[in-house]
């Protein structure tokens, strides 16, 4: 008998080794997701000695997008500019042409189910700016959301891969400056908050005689939503780029030596080597670094709520300070929506630029 438990034990060994970790993400995942799907179809109220909770179907997504909280989740709609119109024609004319390119080649059915899904969800963010932002109107929690991925990743990315190249050449200190540019991922986003909040305060901050100096003494930055979001930006460039610049510095100093003395040796560029020879090799690095990044930068949470708490009005407010806001309402239903709207945008931009851009340079490197 204690063989044959022993020898299945032998056999099971891989699925029992597993099994914590299975059970894990089930409790600590699956079930909060199921859970919070609950309440993004149902209307939570407050009554004694619980809740209750009622179905409504779509009726708290119908809110955001087509309701009364349009204006906080899309923004305000007013008459479309012209040139509002010609930038979602062509936005569209361009998807369009990338679609049917798509078409001439071998067409396989899950492609392009994702194409067409991914195609719609630009068109649709394309044409929510359009109506907002180049019409002159205030653009929503999503739209600054999307301002916070696209131009806080760029200016990181940028920054960071910078940081990464001069640190890879034989300079002196260039250990040091490792360590300072790393510093700043080790502080809590709260402590960053508060710390850029005190910054930028024009006439009590440390920097408050620089202001005064220029002219910007009696500017109050928390007043005007473009500058507000700037200054959000600069935060939480200051926290990632470090994260960045770990990451490029190591692929970096993995490129092969002997390679770019090569380029040296041939009389290239430093340009033409990194160009040609290093981004590369980097690439595939590069683009993860990308990814985890805008993963994370749809999460900002901390920032806008320590240093503007949203302000002024709604112009700071990311999707997920919206969904805690409305958690603290308490509107259940309502957050829960609006985590489920973060979630699908989340996930259709992540995974398309994930097939479009790192699968596509791994099957051209194979």
């Amino acid at each position: 008998m204690p063989s044959v438990f022993s020898e299945w034990l032998d056999r099971q060994s891989r699925h029992l080794f597993i099994m914590p970790a299975v059970i894990m993400i089930l409790v600590f995942s699956i079930f909060p997701l199921i859970a919070s799907a609950i309440l993004a179809l149902s209307r939570v109220r407050l009554r004694a000695g619980g809740y209750k909770v009622t179905f409504v179907g779509f009726a708290n997504f119908k809110k955001q997008i087509f309701g009364s909280e349009q204006f906080h989740f899309l923004g305000t709609f007013g008459s479309i500019s012209l040139l509002a119109w010609a930038f979602t024609i062509a936005v569209g004319a361009l998807l369009i042409w990338w679609l049917l390119r798509y078409l001439r080649g071998p067409v396989w059915w899950l492609g392009l189910i994702g194409r067409l899904i991914a195609a719609a969800v630009l068109f649709g963010i394309a044409f929510m700016f359009a109506a907002t932002l180049l019409s002159g109107t205030q653009i929503g929690t999503l739209g600054v959301t999307l301002f916070y991925v696209f131009v806080g990743c760029t200016v990181q990315f940028a920054i960071g891969l910078g940081l990464a190249v001069v640190c890879a050449q034989p300079i002196r200190g260039r250990t040091f400056f490792r360590v300072v540019f790393f510093l700043p991922l080790m502080i809590t986003p709260i402590g960053i908050g508060y710390a850029f909040r005190m910054l930028a305060d024009t006439t009590k901050g440390p920097f408050a005689p620089l202001w005064q100096m220029v002219g910007l003494g009696d500017y109050a930055w928390v007043t005007s939503p473009w500058a507000a979001r700037f200054f959000i930006i600069v935060a939480d460039s200051w926290q990632w780029i470090p994260f960045i610049f770990v990451v490029l510095l190591a692929a970096l100093e993995n490129v092969p030596r002997d390679m770019v003395e090569a380029g040296h040796v041939d009389g290239a560029s430093h340009s033409q080597i990194f160009r040609e020879i290093t981004w590369p090799q980097i690439a595939p690095v590069a683009a993860t670094v990308i990814l985890i990044r805008v993963i994370e930068a749809f999460k900002l949470v901390d920032l806008p709520n320590i240093m503007t708490a949203g302000g002024p009005g709604i112009a700071t407010e990311s999707m997920t300070l919206h969904a805690f806001f409305a958690w603290r309402a308490p509107d259940l239903g309502q957050s829960a929506a609006i985590s489920y709207l973060l979630l699908f945008v989340t996930v259709v931009l992540c995974v398309s630029f994930f097939n479009l851009v790192i699968l596509k340079h791994r099957s051209a490197q194979g």
